[in-house]
């Protein structure tokens, strides 16, 4: 009776193992462009975005790096495949507040311009109200992206790197 006991205890440590590398602990992350923002974008500007689920499963760690970029002034993860523009699900910079935005037209940035961690209680728009599973689900499906919004704060947009309040640069979350 003993050995079936410890084999069964066994047998569920090693399936409890085998759920939190599946679901937890995992670091997502991608290389945002000009040419994968919609529309396309001729820019010198690049960036990186990473992310660590926490071994729990409830907050992920994050960091936002640009080179080349002028005028950031926000950066979001939203929720939406490849090629189409969708809504806002997590505030990246200058906060994981919604609302605030960085002053506009501050010149050029390059190094990590966001970093820190967020919970399912920072959630937005799509999202809001879901669990972090919930966010992963989006990551695994290829329907989140992040991107970086610039703006020179002069009238008229879209008029050139710097300027793409719609976003500069962008790409699809991966794991």
């Amino acid at each position: 009776m003993k050995k079936i006991v410890v084999v069964v205890v066994a047998f569920a440590a090693l399936a409890g193992a085998a759920i939190a590398v599946a679901g937890f602990n995992q670091n997502f992350g991608t290389h945002l462009r000009g040419r994968t923002e919609n529309p396309p974008r001729d820019t010198q500007a690049q960036g990186q975005a990473l992310f660590h689920l926490s071994d729990d499963g409830l907050s992920m760690e994050y960091k936002v790096i640009v080179a080349n970029i002028d005028n950031a002034f926000m950066a979001h993860i939203h929720i939406a495949p490849a090629g189409v523009n969708g809504p806002i699900a997590v505030w990246l910079y200058p906060s994981t507040t919604p609302g605030p935005t960085a002053p506009l037209g501050q010149g050029r940035l390059d190094g990590v311009i966001a970093e820190g961690v967020f919970t399912a209680a920072n959630f937005t728009g799509p999202l809001s109200g879901h669990s972090m599973a919930d966010l992963v689900s989006h990551i695994e499906d290829g329907t989140a992206y992040v991107n970086v919004h610039t703006n020179d704060g002069v009238d008229g947009t879209n008029t050139g790197p710097g300027d793409f309040p719609g976003g500069e640069i962008r790409a699809q979350l991966v794991s």
